[in-house]
């Protein structure tokens, strides 16, 4: 099982990133993805999840209006489009899959916002 993120960088504060996670090893289709993002000496947070089909999305209060969580089922590949990025979103971002008891978790890609 594999989940390799990518995309992340620096990046000026208003403007825009976006990553991918490409998923391999189980039925992705399944499975509920998320990102969640953690700064050091933070938790882990949630940002964004999309069910199996992607009817359904949430996202965190504070990037709300600023990220769209995507998928394609055919390429076993999730997006997250962050726009209007800001100081605080400042983060390593970790792709996750659940599906019941099953989860899996990415390795991280940074994003660094900063002028």
């Amino acid at each position: 099982v594999q989940l390799v993120e990518s995309g992340g960088g620096l990046v000026q504060p208003g403007g825009s990133l976006r990553l991918s996670c490409a998923a391999s090893g189980f039925t992705f289709s399944s499975y509920v993805m998320s990102w969640y993002r953690q700064v050091t000496g933070k938790e882990r947070e949630l940002v964004a999840r999309i069910t199996s089909a992607g009817g359904n999305t949430n996202y965190a209060d504070s990037v709300k209006g600023r990220f769209t969580i995507s998928r394609d089922n055919a390429k076993n590949t999730v997006y997250l489009q962050m726009n209007s990025l800001k100081l605080e979103d400042t983060a390593v971002y970790f792709c996750y899959a659940e599906w019941r008891w099953m989860y899996y978790w990415g390795q991280g890609t940074q994003v660094t916002v900063s002028s």
